[in-house]
């Protein structure tokens, strides 16, 4: 009986491991990919370039994790990359052009976050409440807020305050890029949110269960409108980078970004199927899109096969998703006949002995 429970006790130990491995894998992907292009690639493994991949994934990292949120709660959201253009163009029309006495640098920041939070909040009510299909709720408002941008900046509108380009284009000492311990605030913050406070244990159960969810008193419909708040914010947040690194807002900010930042989402630990996922995960995610794009480049890759070289990363995603969820899902039912298996021994073993008892 000794040398059953050890076993037991060596298989559990051995599946949480492999759970671990499959939830940290995108980590191992990232390790791996920098140190074959820092042996391969010349310069890669630069200070100035490491800070330049830091830097360039800034924007691309607030859209994965934006998508991230979202995929955990089981809905996919193709809006952000419009409202990446859409919530700083508005804030700088109002603070340029409309309203320069009433909306400074410092409340055009923070009218930009609640323009996102904004369109957020109007997917979440179209898809919570009335029940829209989240893919097609979101293709109409990534269509809708994108052609009114076209409309209203058919050029660029610049220069902007250097109060509001501060996040996307400031320095801090070393050269180091404001935008980069900008991001990993941000990571860290909705990190410690989601893994280690009650809102965050019911947002994830949301995703994985929505119906058990609703039976044990968690507010689904509100946990949606939440997940799409948040991604309405992340991608506003990623526009006031993106306008700061450029110094300008132009019509086309954020296009094309939206697959990519679902490639990463998956990568790092988010599932179709949701309930899964990290912040921490996603970051992973986003960083290794993006060394795998200055790779690239500095092997002088030309644009139509890098083009083509990240429809197949996201593809790449989606087969990683698919092993992902099917390993994890064999693994739990291996443990769980096994548990099921020694439950019963010991049952057994228990009416053995009231027998003897009797006898």
């Amino acid at each position: 009986m000794s040398a059953g429970l050890t076993t037991t006790s060596t298989m559990n130990t051995s599946t949480k491991l492999q759970l671990f491995l499959i939830d940290n894998l995108i980590w191992v992907l990232v390790v791996v990919f920098f140190l074959l292009n820092a042996a391969l690639t010349p310069r890669f493994a630069s200070y100035g370039n490491i800070v330049n991949i830091l830097y360039h994934s800034a924007i691309m990292s607030l859209l994965v994790l934006a998508q991230g949120l979202v995929l955990i709660n089981g809905r996919l959201d193709l809006s952000i990359e419009s409202t990446l253009g859409f919530a700083p163009g508005i804030a700088m029309l109002l603070s340029m052009r409309i309203m320069p006495g009433l909306v400074g640098p410092v409340t055009a920041i923070f009218v930009t976050l609640l323009i996102g939070a904004a369109l957020g909040w109007f997917n979440g009510v179209c898809i919570a409440k009335l029940k829209i299909n989240p893919l097609l709720q979101t293709l109409a408002t990534m269509i809708m807020i994108r052609g009114i941008l076209l409309f209203i900046f058919p050029f660029s509108l610049f220069p902007l305050s250097p109060v509001y380009r501060w996040a996307g284009a400031g320095r801090l000492p070393g050269n180091i890029p404001v935008a980069i311990p900008f991001i990993l605030i941000v990571f860290a913050v909705l990190h410690v949110v989601l893994q280690h406070t009650p809102f965050g244990r019911k947002f994830v159960a949301t995703g994985g269960n929505p119906r058990a969810s609703y039976v044990s008193g968690i507010n689904v419909e509100r946990m949606t409108i939440y997940a799409f708040m948040l991604a309405g914010v992340l991608a506003a947040m990623s526009g006031l980078l993106a306008a700061g690194r450029q110094g300008s807002v132009s019509n086309a900010m954020g296009e094309g970004m939206v697959l990519l930042s679902f490639a990463g989402a998956l990568m790092g630990g988010a599932s179709l199927q949701g309930g899964t996922g990290t912040p921490v995960g996603m970051l992973g995610g986003a960083l290794l899109l993006g060394m795998f794009s200055n790779a690239l480049n500095l092997l002088g890759v030309g644009p139509s096969l890098i083009y083509a070289s990240k429809g197949g990363l996201i593809f790449l995603a989606l087969l990683l998703d698919r092993a992902r969820m099917r390993r994890r899902s064999y693994l739990l039912h291996k443990e769980q006949v096994e548990a099921l298996g020694i439950e019963g021994i010991s049952i057994h073993k228990q009416d053995e002995k009231n027998r003897r008892k009797d006898t």
